[in-house]
């Protein structure tokens, strides 16, 4: 080890956050063999780019590095291609190969802007599950009862309504489970979603002569609409990669009552601070938009620097608390006098496509020339100067006449 803490003031800094630890001194116990643990986190790049829910553990599995401990991060470029099926009530498509490396390749990049990559093992778990036998697969699958695996809470609904579950989904967890036997893992992470497919690799380790991993879960955070967990596919989600203006504006959309769990997962601020600040949101004696800034300010900071972090808060009051269109928003060149709503949202990339585009003029959330546009048919007169067409709260075009 490489660090001077104490099991003790570890233990302290690694639950902080942390939803539940399994079993519960068991990381203890870990850390008393006073070696490196072998800390695995198995990602499926089943989407190109991370957000802020993927920091959650990562932000994490940084404290376990930063304490000398090895990281070894799993990319399911394998399993990827059949698919969790944790939490999904229908069957999803397989990926392509191809999407996978795409995918793979954009996840390898963005994991250092949390970790220290080049300290860390990362490894694809197609390098072990593709040169199974069939006669070594049926060997695994023979260790794990039916039972056992439709006593997952997924599988279960989807088995009492009858709606299908594939062969090769009910694999998936065995495979997973065998990632923490092929890179010997001492601790799993994961969040909460996952508790099934980390217990199964705890399991099946010591049949394999290893002692069972201890898992470190995380809890899910939910996205942007306070209600789903992030997700890219549902559109309620923190980029790493998004811009400084467009994180903070995020941010600053969230609920009152989602703000503290964001605080806790989420924010860099020293434990004390945080207890101290949480306290003050609760009496009412901090303002819950003052600590929304503040949250949104301390994100962004961590990602894109104090400078970007500052320019986005000025930016925002200036838009929102100002009512103010911001200086340097983009141009939309049009050629003609006329043009449909729609057809301007679109092209110009403020909507990323016309049924979308007629659900937010549905919404009331589109402006043109800070006048709510409330028909999904209507026409607009393009002047040479420009009008400037707004998109929700923090999108706005000067559509000009060619």
């Amino acid at each position: 080890m490489n660090n001077n803490l104490s099991v003790n003031e570890q233990l302290q800094i690694l639950k902080q956050g942390v939803e539940k630890i399994l079993p519960e001194n068991g990381l203890k116990e870990k850390l008393e063999l006073n070696r490196p643990l072998r800390i695995k986190l198995g990602f499926d790049p089943t989407r190109p780019d991370l957000h802020i829910g993927h920091a959650v553990v990562l932000r994490k599995l940084r404290q376990f590095q930063d304490l000398g401990h090895k990281i070894v991060v799993v990319i399911g470029d394998f399993t990827a291609t059949i698919g969790d099926p944790s939490g999904k009530k229908s069957m999803r498509p397989p990926l392509t190969k191809a999407e996978v490396e795409i995918n793979a390749k954009t996840y390898c990049d963005q994991l250092n802007i949390i970790l220290d990559v080049e300290k860390a093992e990362v490894a694809y778990n197609s390098q072990w599950l593709a040169r199974l036998s069939l006669a070594e697969i049926i060997q695994l699958t023979g260790k794990v009862t039916v039972a056992q695996i439709l006593a997952r809470e997924d599988f279960h609904l989807r088995y009492q309504q009858g709606n299908p579950i594939g062969i090769h989904e009910l694999l998936y967890p065995l495979l997973q489970a065998y990632d923490s036997i092929a890179i010997k893992a001492d601790v799993e992470m994961g969040g909460t979603d996952q508790t099934f497919n980390l217990l199964l690799g705890r399991e099946l380790q010591p049949l394999y002569g290893q002692a069972p991993q201890i898992l470190v879960l995380m809890a899910i955070l939910e996205g942007l609409d306070g209600v789903q967990k992030m997700s890219k596919s549902l559109d309620n989600y923190v980029g790493l990669t998004d811009k400084p203006e467009d994180m903070y504006g995020k941010i600053m959309s969230i609920t009152d009552d989602l703000m503290i769990k964001y605080w806790n997962l989420c924010s860099d601020l020293p434990l004390e601070e945080l207890k101290q600040l949480i306290t003050s949101i609760k009496d009412s004696s901090y303002h819950p938009r003052d600590a929304k800034m503040q949250l949104a300010y301390n994100i962004v900071k961590q990602y894109h620097g104090n400078e970007n972090a500052k320019k986005s808060q000025e930016e925002f009051v200036k838009m929102f608390q100002k009512k103010e269109i911001p200086d340097d928003i983009p141009t939309y060149p049009y050629q003609g006098q006329t043009a449909k709503i729609v057809d301007l949202m679109t092209n110009s990339a403020l909507a990323s496509s016309k049924s979308e585009a007629r659900r937010l003029i549905q919404q009331g959330g589109v402006k043109w020339d800070n006048n709510i546009v409330k028909d999904v048919n209507f026409e607009v007169n393009v002047c040479v100067n420009g009008t400037i067409l707004q998109v929700g709260k923090r999108k706005f075009m000067k559509v000009t006449r060619i």
